[in-house]
């Protein structure tokens, strides 16, 4: 009798000890397993280059990111969000062991990023294996599209929509007939640059074609062809630590052919590199809208302001797109998915109105909007000229 009063006992302190940590969740994350307790916090990551010599283009995203989560959570949603950055150093074999780690170790439920088009087609099978849904907000390259991935999308019109709206641009506004196309070798440079030069083709210029390593320093080679050529523009697919490279050893060679770039060069680190005189003038195309002094939209007027007070900078690339890269999985867990599964399916059904254009997604996982904007440099400043399609030289 004493030995069964005993057990009896000792039974029902486990099974109340039982029932305490279900009421307490149990965890903080959802992997889809047998535990039926709904989470609390749930874990999504951002991965891209945070400390190298590019990581200029990829900070702003990342803040834009994290600014979404500190909003969201201060709304004291019933499920919070934790948000992990990644540093892959822009390197491919860095980011896949990190997208191991941020699957197997941190069991995130979604990921932003990865921010470049190399990493991302490495990493892509990664996830995509995982069942883990992810949103770049800034790789463009076009073959991401094209993987079959079902648990993929991108906030940012590709390549192949950017590179022609910049080749028609350098044709029409800026009239230049004999165009240079310099690329990196990259897997987003090299994407880029053919798109450029099958754009010009068509539109009847005559274009001669180089590359470059963009860890090189000295250009003279591609330098001295393209004095060569006598070019009326000159256009560069890669990222801007190389453009102001170029760009500053160009015009100290005395060329002064106009020169373009794209978004991967969409950073004050191309003036810097170059020098504020050299790159004065120099023009860059880009599928992000980034916030200047003559801004009339409210909602990305308040972004702004919002992103100043945290961050103590204006918002530079892409970091619009993080904000509505991350708000996309927001919505989607605010709206009650908290497996990675549910949220990639929410997501696939984003119809909303996001800071940097409205955001809905292709079935391929492709932005549903597809403007295209001309940046210029002033005075050592980079300002707006307008949508590729009606933005005029001063």
């Amino acid at each position: 009798m004493i030995r069964i009063a005993s057990l009896g006992r000792v039974l029902a302190i486990a099974a109340a000890a039982s029932l305490a940590l279900t009421a307490c969740g149990g965890g903080t994350e959802s992997d889809g397993g047998g535990d039926s307790a709904a989470p609390t916090t749930l874990k999504i990551g951002f991965m891209g280059d945070l400390s190298g010599e590019n990581s200029g283009i990829v900070i702003p995203p990342r803040n834009g990111a994290q600014l979404a989560v500190e909003q969201y959570n201060a709304k004291n949603p019933k499920v919070k969000v934790e948000m992990i950055p990644y540093d892959s150093r822009a390197d491919a074999t860095v980011a896949v062991g990190l997208a191991q780690q941020a699957i197997k170790k941190d069991k995130v439920v979604a990921m932003v990023g990865p921010a470049f088009s190399g990493e991302s087609k490495q990493v892509g099978p990664v996830l995509e294996e995982a069942k883990i849904p992810s949103i770049s907000a800034s790789a463009t390259n076009v073959d991401l599209a094209n993987q079959g991935w079902k648990f993929w999308h991108r906030v940012v019109p590709n390549d192949g929509v950017q590179g022609p709206a910049i080749a028609d641009f350098i044709v029409g506004a800026a009239a230049a007939k004999n165009v240079v196309v310099v690329d990196d070798k990259s897997e987003y440079g090299k994407g880029l640059g053919d798109a450029v030069r099958g754009q010009l083709k068509t539109k009847g210029a005559t274009v001669s074609d180089d590359a470059l390593d963009p860890n090189a320093t000295d250009y003279s080679s591609t330098v001295t062809k393209i004095s060569a050529t006598k070019p009326d523009a000159i256009f560069f697919g890669g990222y801007y630590a190389a453009a102001g490279k170029l760009l500053k050893q160009l015009r100290d060679k005395g060329v002064t052919a106009k020169f373009f770039s794209a978004d991967g060069s969409l950073d004050k680190g191309l003036i810097e590199g170059a020098g504020a005189a050299q790159a004065e003038g120099a023009l860059i195309g880009c599928p992000c809208r980034i916030s200047t002094a003559t801004e009339t939209d409210e909602n990305v007027k308040k972004f702004a302001a919002d992103y100043k007070t945290k961050f103590g900078a204006d918002p530079l690339i892409y970091a619009t797109e993080g904000y509505d890269a991350m708000t996309a999985f927001l919505k989607a867990i605010e709206s009650g998915a908290t497996t990675a599964e549910a949220i990639n399916d929410a997501v696939g059904k984003s119809d909303f109105d996001g800071v940097s254009k409205h955001v809905k997604f292709d079935p391929n996982g492709e932005p549903s909007a597809k403007s295209i904007y001309m940046y210029e440099v002033k005075g050592g400043e980079i300002g707006l000229l307008g949508d590729t399609t009606t933005a005029k030289l001063s």
